[in-house]
């Protein structure tokens, strides 16, 4: 089959590769039919995880049929559609009891990682009864692929832990993807401002094309006061961290309301600035997190009763055969104009 594999910093191979088997009972393997890249993968790429094997398969998204079951598997059968979680959980450790799936003891995220992922024509899933979803005809098949990780990502790291409520104030820092996802997934609980801001004019128009009631983008001035003007010198009661770099997290902490929530979604690589001589006395509630997908069903049914086009945040379309093109489109997305690119199966 063909695959597209690590070997190393800067070195990633579109090439052919063994297909997968069933190595324990609860394993499937799933025919991949669409997919999509990742802002990890691009990390990856760029050598931001040397603990990863080379001849390691990327990709811990994607849609596809059941091709065969081990013999444990008792819920997901040959000839299933379904969703490929992003995080494989065994629900049996003791963290999996406390729904903390993210830190399986077993699983958590290893697609594409600490195993082969869905960027191959088949996939071997773990603990495919608790790792897949049957995805109903109901559901854009597309949009599902944003069910792998981008939308509960967003909704449970950066709205749940944030703590969005009806009539709140919501600034959303960083339009891309998961950015996105937040503001998409925040609208599920009426909040009654969201301020998305990004230094792409294209992402910001898709913002509000998307529900955004305000965009700002920092070249226009002084963010924090711009966000002042519109919320109250108070602050905003919910500030989404979706960027991962030490302005925006020094913008998040700057301009959170006292009591408010401060929940960082962006993966950092750096150090950052914590003010805690500013912050000790503001009773904040600041979280962080890595998806657990314990929300992935519930997020589905919402989707697909949902008037809000979801479709739009699907920007550019390839042939799986065409999957070096879209990593080069996807790794330049601001000279393209793209936020998720989708690999269909030729």
């Amino acid at each position: 089959m063909k695959a597209m594999v690590y070997y190393g910093e800067n070195d990633i191979r579109f090439e052919e590769h063994a297909k997968p088997t069933l190595i324990e009972s609860t394993d499937a393997i799933v025919r991949i039919t669409k997919t999509t890249i990742c802002g990890t993968d691009l990390g990856i790429w760029k050598g931001k995880n040397p603990e990863i094997d080379a001849g390691r398969i990327l990709g811990h998204e994607g849609i596809g049929i059941v091709e065969e079951v081990g013999a444990g598997v008792k819920n997901i059968k040959v000839g299933d559609k379904v969703i490929i979680s992003c995080v494989s959980k065994c629900c049996t450790c003791d963290n999996c009891k406390q729904q903390l799936y993210s830190h399986c003891r077993n699983g958590g995220w290893i697609l594409g990682y600490m195993i082969d992922g869905t960027q191959a024509e088949f996939v071997r899933t773990p603990y495919a009864d608790n790792s897949l979803i049957v995805l109903p005809d109901s559901v854009n098949e597309e949009v599902a692929l944003l069910l792998s990780d981008a939308l509960p990502t967003a909704h449970e790291i950066g709205v749940q832990y944030g703590d969005v409520k009806p009539g709140d104030t919501v600034f959303i820092a960083g339009a891309g993807p998961v950015g996105m996802s937040a503001l998409l997934t925040a609208q599920l609980y009426s909040p009654a401002t969201l301020i998305v801001c990004d230094m792409d004019e294209n992402r910001l128009k898709l913002a509000k094309e998307l529900g955004a009631t305000h965009t700002i983008n920092p070249v226009s001035g002084d963010v924090s006061k711009q966000v002042f003007d519109i919320v109250g010198q108070d602050g905003v009661d919910v500030a989404i961290e979706a960027v991962g770099l030490p302005a925006t997290w020094d913008l998040c902490q700057e301009i959170v309301k006292a009591g408010g929530n401060l929940a960082v979604v962006g993966v950092h690589g750096k150090p950052v600035d914590f003010k805690l001589e500013k912050l000790w006395i503001k009773n904040l509630k600041i979280t962080t997190g890595l998806v657990n997908a314990n929300t992935t069903e519930m997020l589905m049914k919402a989707i697909s009763t949902s008037s809000v086009d979801y479709t739009k945040m699907l920007t550019h379309h390839f042939k799986f055969s065409e999957l070096e093109q879209a990593y080069d489109v996807f790794k330049h997305a601001a000279e393209h104009n793209a936020m998720k690119v989708v690999l269909t199966m030729d």
